[in-house]
């Protein structure tokens, strides 16, 4: 019977791979993109990290093992990264730098093997296996159709490899002899039985084990999900974790124990040589598990950790469907299990459901049954409740390592899928993929008669129109972009000739908008405007505070930043120096400190100088920075432009400057040819030059009456946005257009040194999204704000016949209140 003897607690992430050479040595690689050593100087002792290595600043999945060398008296430390790269460290040293490092992978390396004679085998994502020898490269394995999940060394000459092809092959040297097959989905991990053959484990819930000449010995069934890894204990027993929260002890093909974790999954397991059990876990803890009692932890802990066990929330997809009805009660406890690791649900008096399993030939509770979509149902993913946690990879592989995907049916899959990225620091550019993911898998689900609309581009909550107000109120509308705070349409003006209407900025939601009140007074219009033409109480224009985009995962983006070009610096392209380095360090350093929902600094960090700003400017412009590498770039500039208006030591046409920089990042000369393909990088580039393009314009100060942007640079910039194809654009980019045109016409009505000109072509270009505009009503709602506030500051009634056909078009097709309000300003205003 294994228990708890240890637990250890560093890494602050998933932990994917451990290996334990020795009683006394732990060694263990996970997503903080670090590995740690972990000793004790004897087995009565408690283990401690004494050196945290950084491999990566990605994701480190796959750890190994060398033997000592004279080079080496206690080993090597091998690792497998998310970036492709195998780095290899000198055990009990201070160095930190690896000693070799091994290229040769164009993709994540998640499988490493090794040899008493120091081969090392590597598996990844590429589809390739490597062999190396004294830190060279000696074969590569080519041969399967997807990505390479496990290797096995079994001797200096001889290899097996598992892949997301549900194959298995042998190899001698580096020829393929021999190709496994029975798994009936991705092949996760392989070990090795003398005498015998191997053990897989597999996505089918199942492991195999096989003799060398292909034949299946033992087919071992009781996981009730993925199984991840599996390795063969001293005294030949198996043991595998899987996605099913537990780790199995297999002797004679039967399940002989259960171990229960507090975790979502079990990513890795290993057999220590005194006969204990490592796993590693999607809850950043590597656990020992021991037969041995003097080993075990006091009774106070193991029940602590059984307590912590029971305590879980277990989806209802993971035991099976739920009829509270026809459930026993606790009484049925009394009744032994079957076999081990039966598990059986009953309801407690509270009218909660548990789950129970046999183990050790006891019930233990593992957890309260938590309802998934369907038949009510939810499930719960860090403190929340979903209708859906997917598994899912945006890889290039779909079959690889999976990532939690959270999801509620009357959410917009958008919005799933641009928190699904931010979260896991994934580029925006697969974000089409994910979506896709979500639509397949949830077809045909009900979300309910009610009319909820999800932001379709940040998405944290919905825009749902409501019941009309009695007495005629309009209707409350949530930020139709994040959602943290809500647009409200007031009820009819009793008092004021210009009452507000309150906006929550629709792409943070974390600070608001409004028109003008009595008790929030936002920037009077311009002195030198001449009042509206009319003696008609407007209901929400003019509309006088711009809307930033400030919120950003800061830290990936900096991350990605630099896995970019330390890319670029392999491949021998010029790369960013050390003092470009330090302006980049500064300007991160300072939009960190920065608050996005005020954009007022929280530290001390210095405001970046125009020099540090135009190092971004230059990097992201140059065309020795390939066009799939400028995103984070453009980024960054999307904050410093929304954090810092007006850099100190700025030249007079800083704008202009910066705007034929990002037009070049955009490869805007290719947005405007019609006719021209459209790279999903290039899409996601464009998309965060015009949410920088948005946030160039913005008015602040002390009383909210200085405004930013204005200048002789927007001719020029309403000039090119002209030439663009709109049709073309995506729904985030129109989004992202609208808002720029909003933010002009809300700094126009300050800044009296705006030229007619540039004016005028933000007025035609308004216009034109208005007419083309056939879908999104959050892209006409800001768009209609652009063109009542241009009206609004030219103060004498329009004699465009364009107007009344535009505006009757949108009302028949939205048919929603928020616009209603608009354009019954804006006729107000015209007529």
């Amino acid at each position: 019977m294994f228990k708890l003897s240890a637990t250890l607690q560093s890494h602050s992430s998933d932990v994917r791979s451990v290996v334990s050479p020795s009683p006394t040595l732990v060694l263990s690689s996970s997503r903080d993109s670090s590995a740690i050593v972990w000793t004790r100087p004897d087995e009565s002792a408690t283990f401690s990290p004494t050196t945290v290595y950084h491999p990566s600043s990605r994701f480190v999945n796959a750890v190994a093992y060398l033997q000592p060398t004279p080079e080496a008296p206690q080993g090597y430390l091998v690792t497998g990264s998310q970036d492709g790269i195998i780095n290899v460290y000198i055990l009990g040293t201070e160095q930190q730098e690896p000693s070799y490092t091994l290229l040769g992978h164009a993709h994540n390396v998640c499988a490493l093997s090794t040899t008493a004679s120091g081969t090392i085998v590597s598996g990844s994502w590429d589809q390739t296996s490597i062999v190396w020898a004294s830190f060279q490269k000696r074969y590569d394995l080519r041969g399967h159709a997807q990505s390479v999940l496990a290797v096995l060394a079994i001797s200096e000459d001889e290899y097996l490899t598992a892949s997301a092809d549900k194959s298995i092959k042998l190899w001698k040297l580096h020829k393929c002899v021999q190709t496994f097959t029975g798994h009936t989905d991705v092949v996760r991990d392989l070990a090795l039985i003398p005498d015998v053959g191997f053990v897989s484990c597999s996505n089918d819930s199942e492991i195999r084990v096989w003799t060398m000449g292909g034949d299946t010995i033992h087919i071992l069934s009781g996981h009730t999900s993925f199984v991840y890894s599996v390795d063969l204990l001293p005294n030949g027993d198996i043991v595998s974790g899987g996605e099913d929260r537990t780790v199995r002890v297999w002797a004679d093909g039967e399940c002989k124990q259960t171990i229960v974790h507090p975790a979502i999954s079990v990513w890795t397991v290993c057999a220590m040589p005194n006969g204990d059990i490592v796993s590693g876990c999607s809850d950043s803890v590597v656990r020992v598990f021991s037969s041995v009692k003097d080993r075990w932890l006091s009774e106070g802990e193991l029940k602590e950790y059984d307590d912590l066990v029971a305590g879980q929330a277990l989806p209802a997809q993971q035991i099976g469907d739920v009829n509270k009805s026809k459930l026993p009660g606790l009484e049925a406890l009394n009744n032994p299990g079957k076999k081990e690791g039966q598990t059986i649900m009953v309801l407690n008096p509270q009218g909660v459901v548990e789950a129970h399993s046999w183990i050790g030939g006891a019930w233990q509770k593992v957890g309260d049954v938590v309802d998934a979509v369907g038949q009510n149902r939810k499930q719960l993913f860090n403190g929340q409740e979903y209708d859906y946690v997917f598994d899912v990879d945006i890889s290039d592989d779909p079959n690889a390592p999976k990532l939690k995907l959270p999801y509620n049916a009357n959410e917009n899959p958008y919005s799933a899928a641009q928190r699904f990225l931010a979260q896991n620091d994934l580029p925006p550019s697969y974000l089409d993929d994910v979506v896709k993911f979500i639509e397949k898998n949830t077809s045909g689900v009900s979300i309910g008669t009610g009319s909820g609309f999800a932001d379709p581009f940040t998405g944290a909550s919905r825009y749902q129109p409501a019941a009309a107000q009695a007495g005629g109120g309009a209707g409350v509308y949530q930020d139709p972009f994040t959602g943290a705070s809500r647009y409200q349409a007031p009820a009819a003006p009793t008092t004021s000739s210009n009452n507000s209407a309150n906006y929550a900025d629709p792409f943070t939601g974390s600070s608001s908008y409004r028109t003008s009140s009595s008790t929030h007074p936002a920037a009077p219009a311009a002195p030198a405007a001449p009042a509206p033409a009319t003696a008609t109480k407007l209901k929400v224009l003019p509309v006088k505070t711009t809307l930033p985009f400030r919120q950003a995962n800061i830290g990936a983006m900096q991350a990605k930043m630099k896995e970019l070009n330390e890319t670029l610096q392999h491949s021998g392209v010029s790369f960013v120096s050390m003092s470009d380095a330090r302006s980049l360090d500064r300007a991160f350093l300072y939009v960190q400190s920065v608050d996005p929902a005020t954009g007022a600094s929280r530290g001390n960090a210095p405001e970046p100088r125009w020099g540090d700003i135009d190092v971004v400017l230059q990097m992201v412009g140059s065309p020795q920075w390939p066009e799939s590498h400028r995103f984070p770039g453009i980024d960054l500039l999307r904050l410093l432009f929304a954090f810092c208006p007006k850099p100190a030591g700025a030249p007079e046409n800083f704008r202009t400057v910066a705007l034929d920089s990002l037009l070049s990042a955009c490869n805007w000369q290719l947005q405007a040819d019609h006719s021209a393909p459209v790279s999903k990088s290039r899409e996601t580039n464009l998309l965060l030059v015009l949410r920088t393009l948005a946030n160039c314009f913005q008015i602040g100060g002390a009383s909210g009456t200085e405004a930013f942007g204005g200048g002789q640079w927007t001719e020029k910039l309403f000039t090119e946005l002209g030439k663009c194809n709109y049709e073309k654009l995506s729904k985030p980019q129109h989004a992202a257009l609208a808002t720029l045109l909003l933010n002009f016409s809300a700094v126009a009505l300050i800044d009296n040194e705006i030229d007619a000109s540039s004016r005028q072509k933000q007025y035609e270009l308004t216009l034109m999204v208005l007419q083309k505009e056939e879908a999104d009503s959050e892209t006409v709602l800001r768009s209609l704000a652009a063109l009542g506030n241009s009206i609004y500051k030219a103060g004498t009634k329009p004699s465009d016949a364009r107007l009344t056909p535009i505006l009757e078009h949108i009302s028949s097709k939205f048919r929603e209140e928020r616009l209603d309000n608009i354009i019954s300003d804006i006729r107000a205003l015209s007529s």
